[in-house]
């Protein structure tokens, strides 16, 4: 039986990211620094929780992670909400939107 599953990305600095996770409401609940940076976050909202790790603290901690073939690249996250238009005011002005809007199945 699984009784979790929480997704851990991988990237280059974890500062850059936190305003988009604050803005849906998402705290901080763990933190590893790595040397004067964060090197690995929990973020939380609720049930909801998404991880990340700095690519130097991933090849200090298991860097046969990032070997083989298919090193780590881009990830994408679907994130279901009820309030679409609340969610869009209140994230940080200079957040990218890669994807146009557009109503999926």
């Amino acid at each position: 039986m699984l009784n979790k599953l929480t997704p851990v990305l991988i990237v280059d600095a974890i500062e850059p990211v936190l305003p988009f996770w604050q803005a849906l409401g998402f705290t901080q609940v763990a933190t590893v620094p790595h040397g004067d940076r964060i090197g690995f976050v929990i973020l939380q909202r609720d049930a909801v929780e998404v991880m990340y790790q700095t690519v130097a603290s991933v090849m200090e901690d298991e860097a046969r992670v990032l070997s083989g073939p298919r090193p780590a690249g881009a990830s994408m996250l679907y994130i279901q909400v009820d309030d679409l238009e609340g969610i869009m005011r209140n994230l940080p002005r200079e957040t990218d939107s890669i994807v146009e809007r557009r109503k999926t199945f």
